[in-house]
C-alpha cells in the first residue's frame, strides 16, 4: 500500500459526528449501522438517496454502498463556495469519499478543466471551470457513474438537483395577488390561495425550470445521469437569464439619459466586467460541448443505459449549443453598449476641449499684449530714454519686430513660389504625368 493511500484512509476515521435529531429512531439506527463523522462539520453538505427502480426513493445513510438488482444509490457532495484553494476541496472529498474511493478518483473529480474517461472501472466526467470558487460565474460539476451508483460533486448549490416530497412545491399552489391597499384584504382572503410577494415573482421569473418537488423520480441510473446534466444546463440558463434582465434594465436607464449614471457606469467598468463574466460562461459551455458528447458516446455502449436517455443527452447537447449562441448575442450587445458609452465619453472630452480652445482664443491676445507692453527696452540701442530725441524707443522696437516679421514672410513666400514653379515646369514632368 502506498503512503498516499494510507494517509487518505486515515483521514476518514478521525472525524466528528454528523448532526441529526437525537429524539428520532432513525438517528439511533444510523449510529448503530455506521456512525459517519466528518473532519469539516458545516463545510460540506451531503445528500444520499436510494431508488428502488420503480419510481420511489428514500433518504439513506452516507455509507457509499452500491445498490443491488434494480435499486441504485446516489451520493452528492456540495462543496462550499468560498476562497479555498483546490487542494482544500480535494481534502473535503478525501474526508467524505475515502474509502472506498482512491486518490485517482478524487483527483479526477476535483481537478479543473473538461474530462471524460473510465477510472478504475467507473465512468468519470467533469466540467470544472478554473475560476475562483467564490465567483458566481465559476461552475464545477463532476460525476462518477457505475451500474448501481452515482457519485456527484458540485460547487455550491445547484437548483433542482435534489428531491423533496411531492406536494411541497410552490409552483403547484394556487397563487393570489398581494393587495396594493388594505381595504381589499378581506376580499383577497375569501378568494383563497397563497399570496405571492413581488420579490418572489422576480426570483421565479429568472428560473427556467420547476422546483425540486416537481422532479420526476428516476427509475434507472441513466435517468439519474440525464437529470444531473439537465440541472447543470438549467443552472447555466438561469445565470444567462439574470444577465439578460440586468442588461435590459441598464439599457432602459441609459435610454432615459443621465450624466451621473453614464459616468458611474464608466467609473465602475460595469460592461467590461460583464463581458469578462460572459467569457467565463462561454468557457463553461465550451467544456460542456467537449464533455457531454463523449459521455453520450460512452454511455451508449453500456447495456444498462437506455436508448431514450441517450436521445435525451443529445437534446441537452443541442440546448447547450443554443445557449452558447445566446451568450454570444449578449456579448455583442454588451460590446455595443460599451462602444456607445465610449463615444459619449469622447464627445464629453471634445466639448471640454472646445471650451478650453474658446477661452484660449480670448486670453491669448491679452497675454501677448501684456507681454509686449511689459518688455524692458532700456538696454536696446536707440532706446535711451534719457535722450529727449529718443523718447520713442519702445516704438522703435515694435517697428523692428514688425519689419523682421515681414521679411520672414516674404522669404517664405518666394521659396514656396520657386519650389512650385520648379515642380510644374518640364523638369518636374515625367512621361506626361505631374510629379506630386
Amino acid at each position: 500500500m502506498s503512503p498516499y493511500q494510507i494517509n487518505a484512509n486515515s483521514l476518514c476515521y478521525d472525524v466528528n459526528e454528523e448532526k441529526t435529531d437525537p429524539t428520532s429512531s432513525t438517528h439511533n439506527h444510523q449510529i448503530m449501522t455506521r456512525p459517519f463523522r466528518t473532519r469539516y462539520p458545516g463545510q460540506v453538505r451531503l445528500k444520499a438517496y436510494i431508488f428502488d427502480g420503480y419510481g420511489e426513493y428514500r433518504d439513506k445513510d452516507w455509507d457509499l454502498i452500491e445498490g443491488n438488482g434494480k435499486s441504485f444509490c446516489w451520493y452528492h457532495v456540495e462543496l462550499p463556495k468560498g476562497n479555498q484553494k483546490l487542494s482544500q476541496s480535494a481534502q473535503y472529498l478525501i474526508d467524505v469519499l475515502c474509502p472506498p474511493l482512491k486518490l485517482q478518483d478524487i483527483l479526477s473529480l476535483v481537478s479543473n478543466g473538461p474530462y471524460c474517461a473510465h477510472v478504475d472501472g467507473a465512468l468519470v466526467f467533469r466540467v470544472n471551470s478554473p475560476g475562483p470558487a467564490s465567483s458566481k460565474f465559476t461552475f464545477r460539476l463532476a460525476a462518477r457513474i457505475t451500474e448501481n451508483s452515482v457519485i456527484t460533486v458540485s460547487l455550491g448549490r445547484v437548483p433542482r438537483l435534489g428531491f423533496s416530497p411531492v406536494g411541497r412545491s410552490l409552483l403547484s399552489e394556487i397563487p393570489s395577488v398581494e393587495s396594493p391597499s388594505p381595504k381589499f384584504g378581506d376580499e383577497m382572503v375569501e378568494k383563497g390561495g397563497i399570496v405571492i410577494k413581488e420579490h418572489v415573482l422576480d426570483f421565479l421569473l429568472t428560473m427556467n425550470h420547476s422546483e425540486e418537488a416537481d422532479n420526476p423520480v428516476p427509475k434507472s441510473v441513466s435517468n439519474l445521469v440525464v437529470h444531473v446534466i439537465d440541472t447543470h444546463v438549467d443552472h447555466l440558463e438561469d445565470v444567462v437569464t439574470k444577465l439578460e434582465i440586468e442588461l435590459d434594465s441598464v439599457e432602459v436607464d441609459l435610454d432615459k439619459g443621465g450624466f451621473s449614471l453614464k459616468k458611474q457606469l464608466l467609473h465602475d467598468r460595469r460592461f467590461p466586467k460583464m463581458h469578462l463574466d460572459l467569457q467565463r460562461l462561454l468557457q463553461v459551455i465550451a467544456h460542456g460541448e467537449q464533455v457531454f458528447p463523449r459521455v453520450k458516446e460512452k454511455c451508449s455502449t453500456k447495456d444498462w443505459f437506455r436508448n431514450e436517455d441517450v436521445n435525451s443527452l443529445e437534446e441537452l447537447i443541442g440546448r447547450l449549443r443554443r445557449l452558447k449562441d445566446n451568450v454570444g448575442f449578449i456579448s455583442n450587445r454588451v460590446k455595443a453598449v460599451q462602444a456607445g458609452l465610449d463615444s459619449w465619453q469622447a464627445e464629453q472630452i471634445n466639448r471640454k476641449l472646445y471650451c478650453l480652445s474658446f477661452l484660449s482664443i480670448i486670453f491669448l491676445p491679452l497675454s501677448i499684449i501684456t507681454g509686449v507692453f511689459g518688455m524692458n527696452v532700456g538696454g536696446v540701442p536707440w532706446t535711451q530714454q534719457k535722450d529727449p530725441k529718443l523718447k520713442i524707443g519702445f516704438r522703435n522696437v515694435i517697428r523692428l519686430m514688425l519689419w523682421r516679421r515681414q521679411r520672414a514672410l516674404e522669404r517664405n513666400w518666394s521659396f514656396s513660389r520657386r519650389s512650385f514653379l520648379k515642380r510644374t515646369t518640364g523638369g518636374g514632368e515625367r512621361g506626361g504625368y505631374l510629379r506630386l
